[in-house]
């Protein structure tokens, strides 16, 4: 037996000889025991995998039971959005008019007077007309009254959002909807724009009568910034007019 190996030796003698002096007589086992205890400890079992986190649920909201008075109600110090800095701008457009359009939230130019304003609303303009409509033959709604500084809706909020503008489209009562953003989509489809357009989906008025036809489709401003999205958008707008005929 070589030098090292003695040493080795030894010290491992030393160490086994220091935890018996410590009351271990036994290897430890993964799974904590409780040496004091009579009964013999639990067989250790195999680790079951972690539970998924909760989807977020929306507090409870108390809210207006007509149109006139939740538009109201969304611009008051008691909406979800009261606290947050920028300029509060609701729906616009007549309700009665058969065709909402539903949008995340304000553009960063946009002013009270007008949802998409710039050049998102010159093409937002446009939009409109190729299918025969203009700003006051629509029900144009924003999800979020005001634009977050980071212009994405909170993950926090958006579960709150949510119930709020079904309920608007409820109060509304559309016969087509053009539901324009992810959170918007995720909100009445479920899913983002890019996996809900293409589609004519119902949307049911929660607590009301009938449904509304439903389609996804692209942001104005993601038009002209990729102008060959314009084909796929004519697409969604076809059947958008499906769904009004």
């Amino acid at each position: 037996m070589g030098l090292e190996q003695k040493i080795d030796t030894a010290i491992g003698a030393s160490a086994l000889d220091w935890w018996r002096e410590a009351g271990v007589d036994a290897l430890i086992d993964e799974v904590p025991r409780n040496w004091l205890a009579t009964e013999p400890p639990p067989v250790p079992s195999r680790r079951e995998p972690a539970a998924r986190p909760a989807a977020p649920v929306a507090p409870a909201l108390s809210f207006p039971d007509t149109l006139a008075a939740f538009e109201a109600w969304r611009l008051s110090d008691a909406a979800p959005e009261a606290t947050w800095p920028g300029a509060r701008i609701g729906a616009q457009g007549s309700a009665t008019s058969g065709l909402m359009i539903l949008l995340e939230m304000p553009e960063r130019e946009d002013v009270p007077e007008k949802l998409l304003s710039g050049a998102p609303g010159a093409l937002f303009d446009r939009i409109l007309a190729a299918i025969g409509r203009d700003r006051a033959s629509i029900y144009l709604a924003p999800m979020a009254v005001v634009r977050p500084i980071s212009g994405r809706i909170p993950a926090d909020a958006e579960a709150s959002l949510a119930t709020l503008i079904r309920a608007q489209v409820r109060l509304a009562a559309p016969k087509a909807l053009l539901i324009i953003g992810n959170a918007a989509s995720r909100a009445l489809i479920g899913t983002d724009v890019a996996r809900a357009r293409g589609h004519l989906r119902a949307i049911n008025h929660e607590g009301g009568e009938g449904s509304a036809t439903a389609v996804a489709s692209f942001h104005p401003r993601f038009l002209l910034e990729r102008p060959a999205a314009k084909a796929e958008a004519w697409k969604d707008l076809q059947l958008l007019i499906r769904g009004l005929s």
